[in-house]
């Protein structure tokens, strides 16, 4: 398959793309649009940004055609006819993801613009981009002047591209493998700096895994004058959006790190080391897994950790983190309802947003935990002769270098391996449970001298009554309750709160009573609450060292932290 892409006007942001197809013995050919891209597990709706499609012959004569789902085409012509498919595709959603044209680059992800033909699906595949003469392109695909050639579909729609006139680039080597840095959008990050610190953390990753899945890589930056945060893995390469730009040296250093450290983990952690559901992966349909918790909760985990190790992070810096994903998880209450391997098989259907009120939890987040937990217990069991450094080496080992993939049976067993231990009390609670974990964190981090210190909720109204708010304009909403609390009784999400008053209990000193006046979709009602002094509805941990920790402990926790060389 070759594919031309041109446009006319970039601020139409309408993208004319070109599909030649050999001949076949065929009297109609089928066209696929992808149902959903690698990095992002829930259906995609990629046709609504389709226009003009048509067929013809080498001549230009029209051939009919017919929608025969929301992503697929069929065509109908002549037997040993060379086609020609055009459309336009409208490149205007910048984030990771997406596609962007404007009058200073083309950005495209050809897995949300290009069609494929599904018997094709493992030919070569060419693309020539008509650019200004002025455009750099990056891309991980290989590339003559303005053409990208792929070994195949799957590599093409794993191989995003930025093209520019404006493309910062820098370069590093590790382990004689090339790294290339390439920014579209003004950058304010000291190259020597950034240079140091992806050095560092890659040098720790590829000692750590033991060799590195790809002969070289690309990090496609857009540096945006806006608030943004947004990455997506690929095959040898990665783009990160981020924002606003001139933030980035400064308050947003740690988040390019951050994202940075784990995307680049993912170049083994589900682009290699694979659950087995997605061997091949199917772009027709929901590819269902349940490990969700192995390729995002351990790359969470790892991304931080290698840039503690390596010293980008201090401890401080790494616990700071932690702490993020601490408060990201104990303020939900999502865990009674779905574990981590339900959470995962549920991606395909409500997506990455928040959903209904406490109804899942978060691969990243819970995974991240559940990845911290393991190898402190891994750890443990083994008196740090083992980690779960070992299991992903085993896993990259047994399942990314031979391409066969993983399923969860596997991991329970291959873990059991690494911790010399039966696992089944972790799988059961982490994996398969419905609690937080609070009690297993908390005796996993004791193992290194460590522990879970509670910190005061944010109000009065999170900490006793159980509800939060969020300013809207100059309207005050209620944006959270939590389940079982006295506001969850009384208040709606979404009401707005008018009037707020704390009255003095006249009996018990221990309760607090607030009445409030609310708006409720054009109704105005009066509420009261009784609140407990003790409660804690929103509890917030943060992670500490115990400085009384015994010299045993203490070298666990080096241990730990410590570099893979």
């Amino acid at each position: 398959m070759h594919y031309h892409i041109s446009y006319t006007n970039p601020l139409t942001h309408l993208v004319d793309i070109e599909i030649s197809l050999p001949a076949t013995n065929s009297i109609s050919t089928i066209l696929q649009l992808p149902a959903w891209r690698p990095g992002r597990y829930e259906l995609q709706n990629y046709a609504a940004n389709i226009k003009h499609f048509s067929a013809s012959d080498q001549a230009g004569n029209s051939f009919s055609f017919s929608k025969i789902t929301r992503n697929q085409w069929k065509i109908d012509h002549p037997a040993n006819t060379l086609l020609k498919v055009r459309y336009q595709y409208y490149a205007y959603q910048m984030d990771a993801g997406g596609c962007w044209l404007d009058e200073l680059q083309l950005y495209l992800n050809f897995i949300c613009c290009l069609m494929y033909e599904p018997s094709r699906i493992n030919e070569p595949c060419a693309v020539t981009l008509a650019l200004p003469a002025e455009y750099q392109i990056a891309c991980g695909l290989p590339k003559e002047e303005h053409q990208l050639k792929a070994e195949n579909f799957y590599h093409l729609a794993d191989s995003p591209m930025i093209a520019s006139a404006g493309l910062t680039h820098f370069s590093f080597a590790v382990e004689d493998i090339p790294f290339h840095i390439w920014i579209q959008g003004t950058n304010f990050v000291k190259e020597e700096k950034l240079l140091e610190d992806f050095s560092k953390y890659t040098t720790e990753q590829i000692r750590t895994m033991g060799d590195f899945p790809e002969k070289e890589y690309h990090y496609l930056f857009q540096f945006l004058p806006y608030r943004h945060y947004h990455g997506v893995e690929h095959r040898n390469s990665t783009v990160i959006t981020l924002g606003p730009s001139e933030a980035i040296p400064e308050k947003g250093y740690a988040d390019l790190v951050g994202i940075s450290s784990h995307e680049l983990f993912h170049a083994w952690n589900i682009l290699k080391i694979r659950p087995a559901e997605m061997f091949p992966y199917d772009f027709t349909k929901e590819n269902y897994f349940t490990t969700g918790f192995v390729a995002e909760g351990f790359t969470t985990y790892y991304g931080d950790l290698f840039l503690a190790r390596a010293g980008v992070f201090s401890t401080e810096e790494y616990f700071a983190e932690l702490n993020t994903s601490f408060k990201r998880h104990f303020e939900h209450f999502g865990n009674e309802n779905l574990s981590l391997a339900e959470s995962s098989q549920d991606l395909w259907v409500d997506g990455y947003v928040a959903g209904i009120p406490d109804r899942k939890v978060s691969i990243y987040v819970k995974g991240c935990i559940a990845a911290l937990i393991l190898d402190l217990e891994i750890r443990s069991k083994t008196n740090s002769a083992q980690s779960l450094d070992d299991l992903m080496r085993l896993l990259w080992n047994n399942y990314g270098k031979t391409k066969t993939g993983y399923t969860m049976e596997s991991i329970i067993r291959d873990t059991a391996t690494i911790a010399c231990s039966d696992m089944t009390d972790f799988f059961q609670e982490c994996i398969f449970g419905h609690t937080d974990l609070k009690i297993r964190l908390e005796t996993a981090l004791a193992s290194i001298g460590c522990k879970l210190v509670e910190k005061p909720a944010g109000s009065i109204t999170e900490k006793e009554f159980g509800f939060r708010t969020q300013v809207r304009g100059n309207r005050t909403i209620v944006e959270a309750i939590a389940p079982g609390s006295p506001a969850s009784h009384v208040l709606s999400k979404d009401d707005e709160i008018l009037t707020m008053d704390e009255i003095p209990s006249s009996g018990n000193i221990d309760q607090l009573l607030l009445r409030l006046s609310i708006n409720r979709w054009g109704r105005v009602l009066e509420v009261e609450m009784t609140g407990e002094k003790e409660k804690r509805y929103y509890p917030s941990y943060t992670i500490e060292k115990d400085p009384h920790a015994s010299e045993q402990v203490q070298k666990a926790f080096e241990q730990w932290l410590q570099k893979a060389f």
